[in-house]
């Protein structure tokens, strides 16, 4: 008899989450000599930031009601160093730790991560105590999701994440000059294969899955794959993953950036974002959502009707998504034709990467019995999402948008992409249902966001927030007189 793992395949119901279980933190705290606590949020521009509390005071927080700290609730507003407009000096949130979001940190020895929610101190007009404000992008993401359920729908969410190890910020200088998936980019005993390979070792230590690492495109450029976890546990993983990243990069005297791109003759740096919808009972569908895993009657049968209408709502409402997705003016020079970055037109494909919304589907099996009324395996990738985007706000305005498309059961009216949009005639794409371009700028995703009400509806409180930090993000960015000043702020914040 085999002792090899057995491994199921992935699905809501069989995915772990490997974080430190609440009934051992205490074991975990002696066993890896924890002596302090690092209580994380994210906020509207993507600036993670903590507050470092000593172990002895974070499990005096821990004998309160709600367990948290007061934070001015101006943190939402605060960009790099100035106020955004709408936020002021008067007002504090709690923010109460989520204890199943705890992490260790193994580029920080002794520390410990853990999330958290932003909630009012005190009652407010019109809100439930000790339920997170509409302005928190976790809570607001939490909330979609559990919308979804019942709808009887349920997603897993996988992350690739790309970056550039810099050796130098002023001139821009990267590690090496290789390129994609090369050898040459990972040679045993130099600097930035220590980094990768400690990267790596740090996320397996902290409990997330790693699928696999390879270098990418541009000098100096990786990729790490992480595994599918359901969407707020995802995007808890990938901001520990980025601060695995950066750390571990600073210790070795390196700058680790996720801007967009950093040189016109050289790829960008995408979060290309990984989503498969599922239904919770497919035995049992909620009287909302009569949908199942059959195969779909369109498209060849390539979807299932569930993943056809949470498909439409995402592309009904993608330009809009843009605006999260593709937060700053420099997220543009990444998102054109020919580049393999999902181009510039509203579609959909098959393994088309010159398209914004890529399918995803699995080999075909040599065995005809486990194809035959399988659950679908299929997965689609975003690719107009970058890592200056906050994953709270990404996943929240994608899988908003596909709540929207399952709730009207909104009729696909896009069709399988073979080609890519760009190279097609205007009739070829008007015969596939391509009529409609992407934001071309960071202008025009604003302006897309500020004229759809359906997802702003479904979003909340925190779209006006983020358009005024944003504002003051921008003009920030943009204040230095020269290109080369302007990219070196990108890298130092991004």
């Amino acid at each position: 008899m085999s002792n090899s793992p057995q491994y199921a395949p992935y699905s809501p119901q069989t995915i772990e989450v490997h974080t430190i279980p609440i009934e051992s933190q205490a074991l975990y705290f002696r066993n890896f000599n924890i002596h302090s606590v690092r209580i994380t949020w994210v906020d509207l521009v993507n600036a993670t930031g903590f507050r470092v509390v000593p172990l002895k005071s974070f499990q005096r927080l821990l004998a309160s009601s709600r367990p948290g700290i007061t934070i001015t609730q101006c943190i939402f507003g605060f960009v790099i160093n100035r106020a955004a407009s709408g936020f002021g000096p008067v007002g504090e949130y709690l923010f109460v730790v989520d204890l199943s979001s705890m992490r260790l940190c193994s580029y920080a020895p002794g520390h410990v991560s853990i999330m958290g929610w932003f909630q009012d101190k005190v009652p407010a007009p019109g809100r439930v105590l000790g339920t997170g404000v509409p302005m928190c992008p976790r809570s607001t993401l939490n909330r979609i999701v559990d919308t979804a359920k019942s709808y009887n729908a349920a997603f897993l969410v996988g992350f690739e994440t790309e970056f550039i190890l810099l050796k130098s910020m002023n001139p821009i200088d990267a590690v090496n000059p290789h390129g994609w998936n090369s050898a040459r980019a990972l040679p045993s005993g130099t600097k930035e294969t220590e980094v990768i390979e400690e990267i790596a070792r740090g996320l397996i230590d902290d409990g997330i899955e790693l699928m696999m690492y390879h270098s990418e495109a541009a000098p100096g450029q990786y990729e790490i794959v992480t595994g599918p976890l359901p969407p707020l546990e995802a995007a808890d993983a990938l901001v520990h993953t980025r601060e695995t990243i950066t750390n571990v990069a600073s210790k070795h005297g390196f700058c680790a950036t996720f801007a967009p791109r950093l040189h016109a003759d050289n790829c960008g740096s995408a979060a290309h974002t990984h989503i498969s919808v599922h239904p919770i009972d497919s035995k049992h569908p909620s009287e909302l959502q009569n949908l199942s895993q059959s195969p779909a009657g369109t498209s060849d049968n390539l979807i299932t009707p569930l993943e056809s209408v949470f498909l439409a709502g995402v592309l009904r409402h993608l330009q809009a998504s843009c605006a999260f997705t593709l937060p700053l003016r420099a997220s543009y020079a990444r998102m054109l034709d020919g580049i393999w970055s999902g181009g510039t037109w509203v579609a959909w494909g098959r393994d088309n990467r010159e398209v914004p919304v890529r399918l995803c589907v699995p080999a075909a099996s040599v065995d005809p019995k486990l194809a035959t009324n399988a659950p679908s395996k299929n997965h689609f990738e975003l690719k107009c999402v970058d890592g200056t985007s906050s994953p709270y706000l990404v996943l929240a305005s994608l899988i908003g948008s596909g709540l929207l498309g399952i709730q009207s059961q909104l009729p696909l009216s896009e069709q399988d992409c073979a080609t890519p949009p760009a190279l097609m005639t205007e009739a070829e794409r008007k015969a596939v249902g391509v009529t409609r371009r992407m934001p071309m700028s960071w202008e025009e995703a604003r302006a897309a966001l500020v004229a759809d009400e359906a997802l702003k509806g479904i979003l909340g409180g925190l779209v006006d927030g983020f358009l005024s930090a944003g504002e003051t993000l921008d003009g920030l960015l943009h204040s230095p007189t020269s290109e080369a000043e302007r990219v070196q702020m990108l890298v130092e914040y991004y």
